[in-house]
């Protein structure tokens, strides 16, 4: 595990600014962590805590109780705090998963290739992130020492005492992801805006070959 001090940006707009500040200050350090494999390149942001200016005068943080939290919204693939789902849990250490990912069922624990924590605040060095280096959240094929990373900041992010951000490339985006190309394939057949695109020379075999690429990166990450 690498850890990286992070000293970039305050930030007044939550998602905005923490996707320029990854983005635009580390698109390399997020690909050399993070992109493991040329075949799996999704990378989705989580961040807590999620509250108005005038509840936090009235909230306290633990990093404990942060990284409780993001550890699990990882392994449910919950969206936010609310959507937490605490009956997942990670198959056990070593042992094979009973099944491959079903986009037929509802998608339980959320295997992981390799995960990023950024950690801003007060006491960041105190924050344990030993939860996020268990094997069972990885595929197998990538050690955890390998697969996960933490960057610590002592500047607050916003108005935010502790704050703690999740760039994780995992099956987080199989479902958005496989809804969208169900929706086009449907417009695609009921021949939906085709000709405004097929007068610009883009053929309908453009978007075929598309749908196919897309269905394969679908298909690799529900094999994880």
């Amino acid at each position: 595990m690498n850890q990286i001090i992070w000293p970039y940006g305050t930030g007044e707009v939550w998602t905005y600014t923490i996707c320029k500040n990854l983005f635009f200050f580390f698109t390399g350090d997020l690909m050399e962590h993070l992109v493991a494999h040329p075949e799996f390149k999704m990378l989705s942001v989580r961040n807590i805590p999620h509250m108005s200016e005038n509840s936090l005068a009235y909230s306290t943080f633990t990093w404990a109780g942060l990284l409780k939290h993001l550890r699990q919204m990882l392994i449910s693939n919950a969206k936010m705090e609310e959507g937490i789902d605490w009956q997942v849990r990670p198959p056990l250490s070593g042992l094979p998963p009973l099944g491959k990912m079903s986009l037929s069922k509802d998608l339980h624990f959320n295997t992981s290739i390799a995960n990023l924590v950024i950690l801003r605040g007060k006491d960041v060095q105190s924050a344990d992130v030993e939860g996020f280096k268990d094997p069972a959240l990885y595929t197998s094929w990538l050690e955890p020492v390998n697969a996960f990373n933490v960057w610590k900041t002592q500047r607050a992010f916003s108005k935010y005492e502790k704050s703690a951000v999740l760039v994780s490339n995992s099956q987080f985006l199989v479902k958005p992801l496989d809804m969208i190309v169900k929706k086009a394939w449907n417009m695609f057949a009921s021949k939906a805006y085709i000709h405004q695109y097929t007068k610009f020379g883009i053929e309908e075999e453009d978007f075929l070959d598309s749908f196919t690429l897309l269905e394969q990166v679908i298909a690799s990450y529900c094999n994880l």
